[in-house]
């Protein structure tokens, strides 16, 4: 069975809980790192256990949600070895793993319709990495002072 993690902040609840659904339908097992209602939370509480699974090889792909996705996202890319892209419409969800061999998708929930969300996970998750010279390139995201 695939596994993915999913956290979201209280902005992003309700469209976690819709993607969880479409995630299991696909046969995905969920790991569902919160939060569990629509009260103020701290975003990085959810992107870390998110993030930790992807840097220890626990799953291939995350998803992480808040109002802008800006906070997730950025929480996400403290970790080595993740690649959070924050993406609001299909093509950039596609390109992100296309050319940059994101791992985890960040979504702001309070900028996209809660149908275009869903496309963007179904695209991010069905997207192969096209390798080539998107490799180099991608090689070279992990800063290594010379």
């Amino acid at each position: 069975m695939k596994k993915i993690s999913i956290g979201s902040d209280h902005a992003g609840f309700i469209y976690k809980k819709n993607i969880i659904a479409l995630l299991q339908e696909q046969g995905y097992d969920v790991h569902d790192y919160g939060c569990y209602d629509e009260s103020s939370v701290d975003y990085p509480d959810f992107a870390h256990p998110v993030a930790k699974d992807v840097e220890e090889g626990k799953i291939e792909f995350g998803i992480v949600l808040c109002g802008s996705g800006n906070g997730v996202a950025i929480a996400a890319n403290k970790h080595p070895k993740v690649r959070c892209a924050l993406c609001w419409n299909a093509e950039l969800s596609r390109l992100s793993r296309a050319h940059n061999d994101a791992n985890i998708l960040s979504i702001p929930a309070r900028y996209v319709s809660l149908p275009l969300a869903l496309e963007m996970v179904k695209l991010f998750l069905e997207t192969s990495f096209d390798g080539g010279r998107h490799l180099i390139r991608v090689q070279k995201i992990n800063y290594l002072e010379s």
